[in-house]
């Protein structure tokens, strides 16, 4: 009776699975996407149909195929089959598939491949579990994950790993899956609203899928054509990729930066929407504008820091929502700012002096004289010149002896910062 009940449960399970879960693609020929990793001739595709999988570490977005690519691999391997999810998984079942691995391989010399899903859930213990399996080639480990795996996974483990990076998916491709949806829904879908679903699923082909599913039901449920209303109600969520702790984190704030320093106001607002929208901390935003202010402008105009630093001020007094504006204006006012990276290239090279060099003494003229007389009789002072009485004191060298003539600050010759010498000379 169990088997019988088994069976038809699978059924049953068959026919209300969702899309994404029904049409999940079976060969490498209906994958759609990450033709850099996959396209013909590549090394992965080849090893795919091949038989000749190592152990690997798929690492994307969600919907951009790492479980499929595992099951693909699964399909046409002539190895054992083993899937655990690093979610419930336990390292007592992680010993279990590597008995069950030993006695295949000793009893019938038969491989096998365990697929193990989110695998930076896993602690330290548990992939430590695994490095002697892998290191052995007792298995042939096929980790995925949306995590960074050079960050989640122990650096022995990954060190024995293939790493491929998928990308998610462009809209092109999402209108392929959308329509393979429609079809097998056999849903009456325009182009347009092909192309909107794409767009609105944020790169992920499950969430492409889920949102077709659902706006279909809705459609047909009022008896209606299928329209936008009917796809915007569906893609509530919005198509964020994004994760406070993860790569995102790092990815938009670099663009964010090199957008202001590239002097690109628009870029510089979207990213900073784009971090806003998916609740990145607006002072990490407010600081790295403060850096920018000195490190990318400087006194090609120096107001640059004054508006970074309200900027951040308002943060603290106002809060968000309202200091998403002051961000705004910030973002834009440093974007357009002229640039210079002389203060930060003028640090650099004293710094790299104090460090070859050592702190090397003021000359004696620049040394304190609050010692009076005693001062006065170790040459204290003597040749300074006070440049509010002459100005020939704004043409002395004021460096340590040992670096006269040394020149750290080259004036970049943008905005206000001209290009010459000491401002204050003459």
């Amino acid at each position: 009776m169990g088997d019988l009940f088994s069976d038809a449960a699978r059924e049953r399970i068959d026919d209300l699975a969702p899309l994404a879960l029904r049409l999940r693609p079976a060969t490498l020929d209906d994958f759609v996407g990450q033709n850099h990793m996959l396209g013909d001739r590549s090394a992965l595709r080849l090893a795919i149909a091949q038989d000749r999988v190592t152990s690997s570490i798929f690492h994307g977005p969600p919907g951009s195929g790492k479980t499929t690519l595992a099951r693909i691999v699964a399909g046409t391997t002539g190895a054992a089959f083993e899937e655990l999810s690093a979610v419930s998984a336990s390292v007592a079942d992680v010993r279990a598939v590597l008995a069950r691995a030993k006695d295949r391989l000793g009893g019938n010399g038969r491989r096998t491949i365990l697929f193990l899903d989110e695998i930076h859930r896993f602690n330290k213990a548990q992939q430590d579990a695994l490095l002697p399996a892998v290191e052995e080639g007792l298995i042939t480990l096929i980790g995925s994950t949306t995590e960074n795996p050079f960050f989640e996974v122990n650096a022995a483990l990954l060190s024995r790993c293939q790493v491929y990076q998928l990308e998610e998916l462009q809209d092109d491709e999402l209108t392929v899956i959308v329509r393979r949806g429609a079809d097998a829904l056999e849903a009456r879908v325009g182009d347009d609203l092909i192309g909107l679903i794409a767009r609105r699923a944020g790169g992920d082909a499950r969430n492409a899928l889920n949102i077709l599913e659902l706006a279909w039901q809705t459609a047909q449920a009022e008896e209606e054509p299928l329209d936008e209303g009917h796809v915007e109600d569906a893609a509530r969520k919005p198509p964020l990729r994004y994760d406070r702790a993860g790569d995102a984190h790092y990815d938009f704030a670099s663009a964010f930066i090199k957008s202001m320093r590239g002097s690109d106001p628009d870029a510089s607002v979207y990213y900073l929407a784009a971090m806003l929208e998916a609740g990145e901390d607006p002072r990490f935003v407010a600081r790295r504008m403060i850096i920018l202010a000195s490190e990318d402008i400087g006194n090609a105009d120096p107001r640059a820091l004054l508006v970074a630093v309200a900027a951040a001020q308002a943060v603290e007094h106002v809060g968000l929502p309202e200091a998403r504006l002051n961000l705004a204006q910030a973002a834009i006012y440093l974007a357009r700012a002229p640039k210079s990276n002389a203060v930060i290239g003028a640090l650099g090279e004293a710094t790299r002096d104090v460090r070859e060099r050592g702190n090397l003494r003021p000359p004696k003229m620049l040394r304190s004289t609050g010692h009076g007389l005693a001062a006065r009789r170790l040459g204290h002072g003597a040749g300074y010149v006070y440049p509010h009485d002459d100005p020939r004191g704004f043409e002395l060298d004021f460096l340590p002896d040992e670096l006269q003539g040394r020149r750290y600050y080259h004036p970049s010759g943008q905005g206000e910062e001209e290009d010459g010498e000491r401002e204050g000379a003459g």
